[in-house]
């Protein structure tokens, strides 16, 4: 017997679906999908959020000086003529940055081979902006489940599909 479920895909196609679902289910909280389906979405996301309680905290805080563009107001670069070129002015700037411990590294990778980038509309705006999910896990969803043992999702049943009767399920964040 197989440890998983085959949901009637080539391993390539099964891998795509899965990622995609729980990439979807941790972006927006919950997903509608069939039942075989949400128990393997459910597998991958816990395993996830999991790691990310676990790394939650597991950071040091360092400071470093970066060279950032000076902009007007606007927000356009600020240039200066130097030798008869346009040359872009830059202020050393001391910055306090998140550095990942070397398991939370690892967590933050094994997350990453999971998770698809994700494009995200800006408010008011008719752009898109990709959203670190890795971040999202572990400074928005692990937060919350720092005092829970698992059973960080929950399925509930909705009744047959349609088309092909198949039962339907909301799988969500608990």
């Amino acid at each position: 017997m197989a440890g998983y479920r085959k949901l009637s895909r080539t391993s390539s196609q099964r891998k795509a679906l899965l990622r995609s679902q729980v990439t979807a289910l941790l972006f927006n909280g919950k997903i509608v999908t069939t039942e075989a389906k949400a128990k393997e979405v459910r597998r991958i996301a816990e395993h996830l959020i999991a790691l990310g309680v676990k790394e939650k905290d597991n950071f040091e805080m360092v400071k470093v000086t970066a060279k950032v563009a000076r902009k007007d107001k606007d927000g356009k670069r600020v240039k200066e003529v130097v030798d008869g070129r346009k040359v872009t002015v830059y202020d050393e700037v001391e910055k306090e940055i998140k550095k990942d411990l070397p398991s939370r590294l690892h967590a933050r990778r094994q997350m990453l081979k999971v998770l698809y980038p994700v494009k995200a509309p800006v408010e008011g705006k008719k752009k898109t902006q990709e959203v670190d999910m890795v971040a999202k896990i572990f400074d928005e969803i692990a937060p919350k489940y720092v005092n829970r043992n698992g059973g960080y999702t929950r399925i509930v049943k909705i009744g047959p599909r349609k088309g092909d009767a198949a039962m339907e399920v909301v799988l969500e964040l608990v």
